[in-house]
């Protein structure tokens, strides 16, 4: 498999470390982990989870628009959350962005995120079927 293109877009936050917001390689498309990170300010927004999870899946979201993809083409996600207490507050989120047939997903505990980050979601999405 052969890398085919990055993907940038300044909808969504600059990547905070040598990586690329999403790479394209055999008809897929890898997108980094998002944080709850407004692209503008380059800050997280609020200090909730529900706040973060949402920013979170817009600029993930961006992403893959920028791909020239949608939601609908996202066939994998995982969310990392600092608290699993946080799980059902971060569904709510999650569900106004997917709909039905649902992504893969998986959703794990993490000692810490970058920036003090509550949440992460990275996806992987399909361009070819």
């Amino acid at each position: 498999m052969t890398l085919n293109s990055v993907i940038q877009t300044g909808e969504a936050p600059a990547a905070v470390g040598p990586y690329s917001q999403a790479v394209v390689a055999g008809g897929l498309v890898f997108v980094s982990g998002q944080l709850g990170i407004d692209p503008q300010s380059g800050n997280l927004v609020g200090d909730d989870v529900s706040a973060q999870a949402e920013q979170s899946l817009k600029n993930l979201l961006a992403v893959i628009r920028a791909a020239g993809l949608q939601m609908t083409d996202v066939v994998r996600t995982t969310v990392f959350l600092t608290d699993m207490s946080a799980f059902a507050a971060v569904n709510e989120v999650y569900a106004r962005f997917f709909n039905a047939p649902y992504p893969a997903r998986a959703c794990v505990q993490v000692a810490a995120l970058p920036k003090n980050a509550l949440v992460e979601i990275d996806a992987i999405a399909v361009t070819v079927e």
